[in-house]
């Protein structure tokens, strides 16, 4: 599938890196099963919640790169993506919360997964420990993989129909306006690792290497309603 949005050689160069398993995501039975409208809704439930309480870690990665960075653009820019996380998924996660029984109070008190907390333990990790470009390379592959998702979805079904159950999510993902998000994100990126040594450039790599691994493990971790051994 041709992208819909510039992709610079370091942003390249990491997506090959992890062409298995960012490539995985879009025969999990899970994706697959949300595609066709089959999914179960209890285990869709399960995964929007586990969704908004990754998003939370997620949008405070965001906002603790802006700290990182010097530049007040990719500060405002870190700090919009941090507050979009929040607000425009937000929407989806409490409109399906409206038919599938859950509100902010359900999400607050539900603990993540395994498969969960080690994703947003390592994009903190990253972006505390690591280099600039080890941060944005650890929060690059979940909207990447959702806006390629998305429209790859679209495109295979041509037309998302109205009784469709996760239309909601299916629209929200393929909506081209995500492109330019895309494009911002990259291009910081690739800013940010022509700063970088080699082998700061290398940790990148294998921090979005981690990243693709845990989104296929995100799907899996809702597929089979993941939980504790002692639980």
């Amino acid at each position: 599938m041709t992208s819909p949005f510039p992709i610079p050689s370091f942003a390249e160069r990491c997506k090959s890196s992890a062409k298995q398993s960012f490539g995985a995501s879009f025969s999990h039975p899970f994706v697959r099963a949300l595609a066709d409208g089959s999914l179960n809704p209890k285990i869709f439930r399960f995964y929007q919640i586990q969704d908004a309480k990754y998003l939370e870690s997620f949008s405070d990665a965001c906002a603790i790169l802006s700290t990182r960075v010097t530049d007040p653009e990719d500060k405002l820019w870190l700090i919009d993506a941090a507050r979009m996380a929040l607000v425009v998924e937000g929407q989806l996660h409490m409109g399906y919360g409206k038919t599938l029984g859950y509100d902010a109070k359900t999400i607050a008190e539900t603990e993540p997964t395994p498969n969960n907390l080690a994703y947003q333990n390592h994009m903190i990790a990253s972006v505390v420990k690591g280099s600039v470009v080890e941060g944005f390379a650890a929060i690059t592959p979940c909207p990447w993989l959702y806006i390629d998702l998305g429209q790859y979805l679209l495109k295979e079904k041509g037309k998302i129909p109205e009784d469709h159950p996760y239309a909601s999510w299916l629209l929200m993902y393929s909506d081209p306006g995500f492109n330019e998000y895309m494009t911002g994100l990259l291009s910081r990126l690739q800013k940010y690792a022509d700063l970088a040594d080699e082998d700061s450039k290398k940790r990148a790599v294998l921090a979005f290497q981690q990243s693709c691994n845990y989104e296929w493990m995100f799907w899996e971790q809702a597929w089979t309603e993941q939980n504790w051994p002692s639980r």
